[in-house]
């Protein structure tokens, strides 16, 4: 056989981590090949059979989603899962600002629009009641003849 020999438990020890995080790996993996009991385990780590059953589920589950194939290279910046999310509603919430900001603009110039026309209405009113508008005539200069 060519190649290295397995560097089997002492390669955990190569990686980053505490001590005791270490070994607690170590002995997780222990009773995955059953060179270690359970109680002896947790004995030896001051820990109940339950937490060591869920730190050995979340161990397991960790290691499967580290090894998840993936899609080669770097991921995109936008499919950054939490912050996908939050820029598509801020997105949204632009586009709805945009939206008031346009209508808020329409409703503004017809009001502008509309705004003579109501005097012109009101004036017209005033002359069917009977009140004349006041209005001036342009002066017009008159020539004495000599």
């Amino acid at each position: 056989m060519r190649g290295r020999w397995p560097a089997g438990l002492e390669y955990i020890d190569k990686l980053e981590g505490s001590v005791e995080t270490k070994e607690r790996f170590k002995s997780i993996l222990c009773t995955l090949f059953r060179e270690a009991r359970v109680l002896e385990v947790c004995a030896q780590h001051d820990i109940g059979e339950t937490r060591f059953e869920q730190l050995r589920a979340m161990s397991i589950q960790g290691a499967l989603n580290s090894i998840e194939p993936r899609p080669a290279g770097r991921p995109s910046r936008a499919c950054a899962g939490a912050q996908a999310e939050e820029i598509r509603v801020l997105q949204q919430r632009v586009q709805e600002l945009e939206q008031a900001r346009h209508e808020a603009q329409v409703r503004a110039e017809i009001a502008l629009v509309l705004q003579p026309s109501r005097r012109d209405e009101q004036d017209d009113s005033m002359t069917a009641t009977g009140v004349e508008k006041k209005t001036r005539r342009p002066r017009v200069k008159i020539r004495k003849s000599r």
